[in-house]
């Protein structure tokens, strides 16, 4: 039996001290409305850098091919223009490779 492992999407998002809140604020909303709702979503967290200078996005996905249909949802693109006024971003595609828990 083959396991397939989830697919993790990092996203970086870089924003100017102040605006933390109000990034957190459309990020979360986009999660419940929009990326809760897209096939093979499986979870996010946000965390949010003690200094208010960035934001992390921690998602898993099922496939490569999931994370690509999410970023060409109509809604995601018309999500974007709002979520770049706030902040800059880097994403990485990635696979875990170590997971320890106590």
């Amino acid at each position: 039996m083959t396991t397939i492992k989830p697919v993790i999407l990092i996203n970086l998002l870089k924003v100017e001290p102040g605006r933390q809140a109000a990034l957190i604020a459309l990020l979360q909303r986009n999660i419940e409305a929009v990326v809760s709702t897209l096939g093979g979503w499986k979870t996010s967290r946000l965390i949010a850098a003690k200094d208010g200078a960035s934001v992390v996005i921690c998602s898993e996905w099922e496939t490569p091919a999931a994370v690509e249909a999410m970023r060409n949802d109509p809604r995601m693109k018309a999500y974007f223009p709002q979520l770049l006024e706030l902040a800059t971003f880097d994403s990485i595609l990635g696979e875990a490779v170590l997971s320890n828990n106590r």
